[in-house]
């Protein structure tokens, strides 16, 4: 089997898609293990994998934040946010914040919203006396409260793939993204202070009742979304057509949206959720290999011999999920080890939502992280920072994310107290 490695290591050098590198590895895996007549029955495997209702939503949700971002959102936000918190010291830190609250609304990707906002926020922030790096590396942390408030692309795959209730993961996401935005409102606050930062009233900010009308139609968005869920009005599914309903109607009350901008925004759609779904085919042969070759049992055996249960084990995973996280894609490191883990994690009486929350939003860290921190290489890219200067700035950030992530494994009621009021089982 030393075979695998190597070839797993010859076409990532290559630069081979990742959907094809575990596609091509996972067949010869079932060659040289001697199960190739189970190849037969892949293609149901791979629709088997797909074919969860959950799933539905995800293009619809991916299609509601292109729809948005088209329609000239992000303006309106960044108006509001500067009308609330911009006369503060570090005010742009803290609007960039509060920006990234809003759109997370929106996009439910934090790749999404680094890409939106850097561009806005960096070179504002650099020409009010701010350093571009710590602009950038605010940016980027900021970001990544986009997949934990909802709506969640990553939420969607792991309630798919655990059948978890979406709709739970959506309102446990809530209070971790406020945590997580305090968090590092705080630390903005504490730097802005030590670096005298700018700040103060200023003739040109916004007013708040104009900027708060302007903004309401994208601000009511995640309202609606998580309003039709928790009321038991519809299923994740209905709920994300309802948001796209709600984004075209929403759209014109911006720039307007022309025939070419919903073509584009279904093109855009079309290449994430494709992007996605072949990485969940590629992976599930391998999972299927996994299970044929008892590869999960063998798992928990090994993790069980180190007497860890419970809490204990939970961490075991956040520091499993950190360090995947710093070398994979999000979607693939969710597919790929969720399998793996989860079972274990439930048998031992870990509350599901709990764990999708804190495993999401354990591998959110490893966005801002290097070596391959995706929100990193997306600031970098557009603002042409120097990355590893970008990522030597951004870790103040990193360790108030990892502390508020140890904060969440450690007390799940932060992550369950929201769904349990709106009537979800979560005992």
């Amino acid at each position: 089997m030393w075979f695998l490695p190597l070839l797993f290591l010859v076409l990532l050098i290559s630069g081979t898609a990742f959907a094809y590198l575990m596609g091509a590895v996972s067949v010869f895996a079932f060659i040289l293990a001697g199960k190739a007549q189970f190849l037969s029955v892949m293609p149901q495997r791979i629709f088997a994998q797909l074919d969860v209702f959950a799933f539905m939503a995800m293009p619809l949700f991916i299609l509601t934040a292109e729809i948005m971002t088209r329609a000239g959102v992000t303006r309106s936000l960044i108006d509001f946010a500067l009308s609330i918190v911009g006369r503060l010291r570090g005010g742009l830190g803290h609007v960039n914040i509060l920006t990234s609250v809003f759109f997370a609304g929106i996009s439910g990707s934090a790749i999404a919203d680094s890409a939106a906002l850097s561009r806005t926020f960096v070179p504002e922030m650099e020409a009010r006396g701010y350093d571009r790096y710590y602009a950038g590396a605010i940016t980027a942390a900021s970001s990544m409260i986009g997949p934990i408030i909802p709506p969640s692309i990553i939420m969607i795959i792991y309630g798919g793939l655990t059948g978890t209730s979406v709709a739970a993961l959506f309102a446990a996401g809530v209070i971790p993204g406020i945590l997580l935005a305090v968090a590092l409102m705080v630390l903005n606050a504490v730097i802005a202070r030590v670096r005298n930062h700018p700040g103060g009233p200023s003739p040109d900010l916004p007013k708040f009742w104009p900027s708060l009308l302007r903004a309401a139609p994208a601000l009511l968005l995640p309202v609606v979304i998580l309003g039709t869920l928790v009321l038991g009005l519809a299923t994740p599914t209905e709920g994300s057509a309802v948001a796209v309903l709600f984004a075209l109607i929403a759209g014109q009350f911006y720039t307007g949206l022309s025939r070419s901008m919903i073509l584009d925004a279904l093109e855009a759609t079309a290449r994430l959720t494709g992007t996605i779904f072949i990485i969940l085919a590629a992976i599930s042969i391998l999972g299927f290999l996994a299970g044929q070759l008892g590869w999960s049992k063998a798992l928990a055996e090994w993790v069980g011999s180190f007497g860890l249960a419970g809490t204990k084990y939970l961490f075991f995973l956040v520091g499993i999920f950190l360090i995947a996280g710093m070398f994979m894609d999000t979607p693939v490191a969710l597919t790929l080890l969720i399998p793996l883990f989860a079972p274990q994690a439930l048998e031992q009486g870990i509350n599901p939502i709990h764990l999708g929350i804190v495993l999401c939003f354990n591998l959110c860290v490893g966005l801002i992280t290097p070596p391959l921190g995706k929100c990193l290489v997306v600031v970098s890219a557009l603002t042409n920072l120097n990355y590893w200067r970008l990522a030597y700035t951004a870790l103040p950030f990193v360790a108030a994310q990892v502390l508020l992530l140890a904060s969440l494994a450690y007390w799940p009621e932060l992550c369950l107290r929201l769904p349990r009021l709106a009537g979800f089982s979560v005992d």
